[in-house]
């Protein structure tokens, strides 16, 4: 599958924090004297306020313009609003899911464990990203030193950094250093961390789709 592999600081710096794609942070802008350089952008026209919101979430969640379209498509099928059946499918994505239980510290981070076959789903090794989960689902970590290695230090360190499960999720420790993720329920769109207006991305689809 084809991803983002360019600088992710230039991407960030444009379209502001997206923690599924890095852990850095914009850079701010400083003049000489030490304070923060303060300037009235022009007011944006409506078509480049969508396309920011569409592009935000798409390298957040590492998707492809075509795999986001075809999201796009399959929430204006279902039933409800579209804007937040879109991010509940996105949200219940397998490398998403990893990510936000913390066994991951970026979503491209969870695409290559879930891509190097460390993760299981009901027991069972699946190595496709965007493989949808469904309530009561069990995430689990292949029976190998090496896979629990890497998980547990990026367990360890979600955890001093105080990144915590959303209440969809449960994450829990079992004997041998082994954690086990259980899928709730579906996700509720408000609680997404991702601050966004889905409906912006939506309404830049409406002419496509």
């Amino acid at each position: 599958m084809s991803r983002y592999r360019g600088p992710r600081l230039k991407i960030i710096n444009r379209l502001k924090t997206l923690p599924g794609l890095s852990k850095k942070t914009p850079n701010r802008i400083i003049e000489k004297s030490g304070k923060r350089k303060h300037s009235k952008p022009p007011k944006p026209s409506k078509y480049p306020v969508c396309l920011k919101e569409k592009q935000r979430l798409r390298f957040h969640y590492g998707l492809t313009e075509r795999q986001l379209l075809q999201y796009v498509r399959i929430a204006r099928r279902a039933n409800g609003p579209t804007g937040q059946v879109l991010l509940q499918l996105l949200e219940m994505r397998l490398d998403t899911i990893i990510f936000r239980l913390g066994m991951a510290l970026t979503i491209p981070g969870a695409r290559q464990l879930v891509n190097h076959r460390h993760i299981l789903v009901n027991d069972r090794i699946v190595d496709i990203p965007s493989y949808r989960c469904k309530p009561q689902d069990l995430i689990s970590i292949k029976d190998q030193q090496r896979s629990r290695n890497i998980i547990n230090k990026n367990i360890d360190l979600s955890q001093r950094d105080k990144i915590w499960v959303p209440n969809h999720l449960n994450l829990k420790k079992k004997k041998k250093s082994q954690y086990i993720g259980l899928v709730k329920k579906i996700v509720d769109s408000k609680r997404i961390s991702l601050k966004i207006n889905e409906l912006l991305v939506v309404e830049y689809y409406s002419c496509r789709v």
